[in-house]
């Protein structure tokens, strides 16, 4: 099962769309998918129309090892996705871990008693910090993707997490890669939008996808009624443009693969 983590710790840079609709690509390319939601405000989870109810087992039930990835996983709308719920008990999740066994490598050891064969891929949606939730997910992955806002301060945000990922890859994580770094919330009508894109890619070159994701209202809309945007409208900018940036993904997996 290859490992995908998406992370930034920059809030409303367009994160836990990029899961939710990577995942329904993933899915719709007829890849079987786990999605794992390690953000306790849940988004990804009710943004697929994981309700309350459904969520009897949680990220936190698997981070502290009381249930298993197999046991928590719940099936989606969508054909071939699966879903590992966030509840708010995940955000006391970051204390509790402090004094845990290898409490950076929970989220690692979880994944791998995972069942062989179930799922091609897992995706992991993280909060919005660098706390124990998300370098357990930086641990446990074979790639990071990087969602980065076309905005000012996005090269700041994008520094102190390289920073970070180079961290994890020194003490816990050696074969941990960038797959890319994806430019979202793109406007072609601002020109500091283009300036960002173009600082972005003389920075970080052929590592920054050369999809980027609109402004979309269908974007935004499509979480209040618990649907992916490409199921929501499929014909959107948006849509298409997450299609695209799946394919740029598949095709960057096997360098990964032969990497690790």
């Amino acid at each position: 099962m290859i490992r995908i983590t998406i992370a930034n710790q920059k809030g409303g840079v367009g994160k836990t769309t990029s899961a939710i609709n990577l995942s329904t690509a993933l899915a719709a390319m007829g890849w079987r998918v786990l999605l794992i939601d390690l953000d306790p405000q849940g988004n990804a989870s009710t943004g697929l129309g994981v309700g309350q109810g459904q969520r009897t087992r949680s990220t936190y039930d698997v981070l502290m090892g009381e249930a298993t990835v197999a046991e928590a996983a719940i099936a989606t709308k969508i054909p071939r996705l699966d879903i590992v719920a966030a509840t708010v008990d995940l955000s006391g999740a970051e204390i509790e871990l402090v004094e845990v066994d290898r409490r950076s490598n929970r989220l690692a050891d979880a994944l791998d008693t995972a069942p062989l064969g179930r799922w091609d891929v897992c995706l992991v949606d993280c909060p919005p910090s660098l706390g124990l939730l998300t370098i357990n997910a930086l641990v446990a992955a074979e790639s990071l993707l990087v969602p980065m806002q076309c905005e000012f301060f996005a090269l700041e945000g994008l520094s102190q997490l390289l920073r970070t990922y180079e961290r994890i890859r020194s003490k816990f994580n050696p074969g941990l890669s960038i797959l890319g770094v994806a430019m979202t919330m793109y406007d072609r009508r601002n020109r500091l939008t283009e300036q960002v894109a173009d600082d972005v890619r003389a920075c970080l070159g052929a590592a920054v996808f050369e999809t980027v994701i609109p402004r979309n209202v269908r974007l935004s809309e499509a979480p209040s009624h618990g649907l992916p945007a490409l199921i929501y409208d499929h014909r959107c900018s948006g849509s298409e443009a997450y299609m695209a940036l799946a394919r740029e993904v598949i095709g960057r997996l096997p360098q990964l693969k032969v990497a690790a």
